[in-house]
């Protein structure tokens, strides 16, 4: 089957809620905008989230799986999901399920007039200390940035897959997703979603992740924004 849409799903440690990823991405992949296959991208997980992988790629033809030798970090394995995408859209979703997968349909229905499109979660059900991090982390990215985007966190995404292979990832980046889209000239929006408390699972970011790690980033960010080589062709023989 032609497929038209790759959704990443990173894992690490998400044993306890890969069963209802499989059941929430089939059920959207029904009633997807475009014909949706799945990837997971085993982090090196230590628990049985491998074996569950496998059992569910195994029954599902639409899903497929990547694993990694260790845990390289989030940023690598949505770069590793980059790499092994074959259709023309790519999307990406947390396996925790805190943002909704029937609303890759609102960001698809404005990826044909943009390059990027983010959503930015309404009603976060985080708890305080991890709402305020993100915020202020957010706010200090914008001061470098300048995308315009408020909520680069969410792990919600869909991005045209040409722009996405030319992002050269580095630890951390997948908060400039749409910073780096801008350094390629391309069309950047944000489309309010919906959010959910987590319900299995242990997080994976603490403060540091959330507020001193992306302002180490942002540094990183703007070295790469002068160096960043970009092109267009006119006329090829």
């Amino acid at each position: 089957m032609h497929y038209e849409l790759t959704i990443i799903v990173p894992v690490y440690n998400e044993e306890d809620n890969l069963e209802r990823v499989e059941k929430e991405l089939l059920a959207y992949s029904k009633i997807a905008k475009r014909s949706t296959c799945i990837l997971f991208v085993n982090d090196g997980s230590k628990d049985k989230s491998q074996e569950l992988i496998e059992t569910i790629c195994n029954r599902q033809p639409n899903f497929n799986f990547i694993s990694f030798k260790e845990n390289r970090g989030l940023s690598a394995a949505i770069k590793a999901g980059f790499d092994h995408t074959a259709t023309e859209l790519v999307g990406y979703i947390d396996a925790d399920l805190q943002t909704a997968p029937e609303d890759f349909n609102l960001l698809l229905d404005h990826i044909d007039a943009y390059d990027l499109v983010t959503g930015v979660r309404a009603n976060r059900k985080d708890s305080f200390i991890k709402n305020m991090s993100s915020k202020i982390a957010n706010g200090i990215r914008r001061s470098f940035t300048h995308d315009g985007m408020d909520d680069t966190g969410c792990p919600l995404k869909v991005i045209k897959t040409e722009y996405a292979k030319r992002i050269p990832m580095f630890k951390g980046l997948h908060r400039f997703l749409p910073a780096m889209i801008l350094l390629q000239n391309g069309k950047i929006i944000q489309i309010p979603v919906q959010h959910f408390p987590r319900i299995a699972g242990q997080a994976k970011f603490g403060l540091w992740n959330r507020l001193l790690g992306p302002l180490s980033d942002c540094f990183a960010y703007l070295w790469m924004k002068r160096k960043y080589i970009n092109y267009d062709i006119s006329k090829q023989g």
